[in-house]
């Protein structure tokens, strides 16, 4: 049997992804590219936004398009959070929530009557965290595990603690053997995700944090580089950023949520910092590590959010000194507190807002790129190439594309030293010197 795996969303869902893809294989399924002919297409959906919802639907008619006879299975945060809405598009055969996901193997090999094609139950009851060991992610040179799945904070406009439930965490003792897994399989850089990655540990029966797990994590494996996914800014302590100058194996990035840089928005918003206290965090970040890259997660068209507001957001931005800004403008979701809030910035506005943004973004990117132009840079060389130039790529430990001027096959997943010689569409081009 052949089966399609396509991901939309966050890492959190490469990771459930990477996993499913194993237990197929564990089956005897083959997997085939999503796109071609197989018998089983799988869909591990987001819902985040609207349009992540439209292109779930545009996969379903993909897969339906590819192969008319074929089972399709969609998965995720959509189908957890909507699966009524999904059951009603007659090509779907059943789906499954985020709580069921483990059985998909399990529900593939039985025959799913109509009646029964939803598989979800209420995720905000679960409360043990799913106990996998790591799985490889095929084609990748770097490894993400998800160490910590779920949410408490229920932010006003996020569905996500709907979609995948309360924080639920990886035992400690578990999470070091998975990254020993990790290095057996050949690995030099893991990704540390999680949903609410700051709250990890906290539901433990043994109670754990971040900055203590990520210190026995760094200090037992010495040889390969650990990077964070999104940590949010009131979860970042001054131990935490302590870690930087003990253990040159953490990646000086960090992604950090600010969503707006207006105190009243943020309010709405039920974040819980200010716009003075991000500041003061990032210059802190600096000062702990002057190399970091500060991703930034910033949403656009917030219902109440005046010219006023926006301004406030775009004075914030363009005095921190971000690497990238992701850019987002706000999507209405089923059962989320924002829906009632008034009164609501129309598309048009968002659009320009978001554009504005997006175009800070660039200018930030290229500042923060240009501050390595002459220094070297420890690269870890990827498989793929860059489709304009030809040139391999790899990413450096403060998140740089780099483009590399040579690439003998024995250099894939090594890290090698490299001098920035050039910027030009958003990468620097590097020279290898060591490796």
């Amino acid at each position: 049997m052949k089966a399609g795996l396509a991901t939309l969303g966050c890492k959190v869902n490469q990771c459930d992804t990477a996993a499913l893809a194993r237990d197929l294989q564990s089956a005897d399924f083959v997997l085939v590219p999503f796109n071609g002919f197989a018998d089983v297409y799988i869909i591990n959906t987001c819902t985040v936004t609207a349009f992540a919802d439209f292109q779930a639907r545009q996969l379903i008619r993909r897969a339906r398009r590819a192969n008319p006879e074929a089972r399709i299975v969609v998965t995720g945060c959509y189908a957890q959070t909507q699966a009524q809405e999904l059951s009603a598009i007659e090509d779907v055969s059943f789906i499954v929530g985020n709580d069921q996901k483990h059985r998909i193997v399990e529900l593939l090999a039985q025959s799913i009557p109509d009646s029964q094609r939803i598989f979800a139950s209420d995720v905000l009851v679960q409360k043990q965290f799913p106990s996998a060991s790591a799985p490889k992610l095929a084609g990748r040179t770097r490894a993400f595990f998800k160490i910590q799945d779920g949410c408490d904070a229920f932010c006003s406009y996020c569905i996500v603690p709907f979609a995948r439930g309360k924080s639920r965490s990886m035992p400690v003792r578990q999470v070091l053997e998975n990254i020993r897994d990790f290095i057996g399989q050949g690995y030099r850089e893991i990704v540390l995700t999680g949903i609410h990655l700051g709250y990890y540990g906290q539901d433990l029966e043994e109670p754990a944090d971040l900055t203590a797990t990520l210190e026995a994590i760094l200090s037992q494996n010495p040889g390969v580089r650990f990077r964070l996914s999104s940590i949010e800014p009131n979860e970042i302590s001054d131990a935490f950023l302590h870690l930087f100058g003990r253990h040159g194996n953490l990646c000086p990035h960090l992604h950090i949520p600010l969503q707006s840089g207006a105190d009243s928005i943020l309010k709405a918003m039920k974040r819980r910092y200010d716009a003075a206290s991000y500041q003061a965090l990032v210059e802190k970040a600096l000062l702990a590590e002057q190399d970091i890259a500060i991703g930034i997660d910033v949403m656009v068209g917030f219902p109440g959010e005046s010219e006023k507001e926006f301004g406030q957001t775009v004075k914030l931005l363009e005095d921190l000194p971000a690497a990238y800004l992701h850019v987002f403008p706000y999507s209405e979701r089923p059962g989320t507190a924002a829906l009632t809030i008034e009164p609501k910035v129309p598309e048009k506005i968002k659009k320009d807002r978001a554009a504005v943004l997006r175009d800070l973004g660039a200018k930030k990117r290229e500042t923060f790129s240009r501050r390595f132009l002459g220094k070297t840079l420890p690269v870890l060389v990827e498989h793929t190439r860059d489709k304009k130039t030809g040139l391999i790529k790899g990413f450096s430990h403060n998140y740089l594309p780099v483009l590399l001027d040579k690439h003998p096959a024995s250099l894939v997943n090594t890290i090698v030293t490299a001098i920035a010689e050039n910027y030009e569409d958003g990468k620097l081009t590097g020279r290898v010197i060591h490796g």
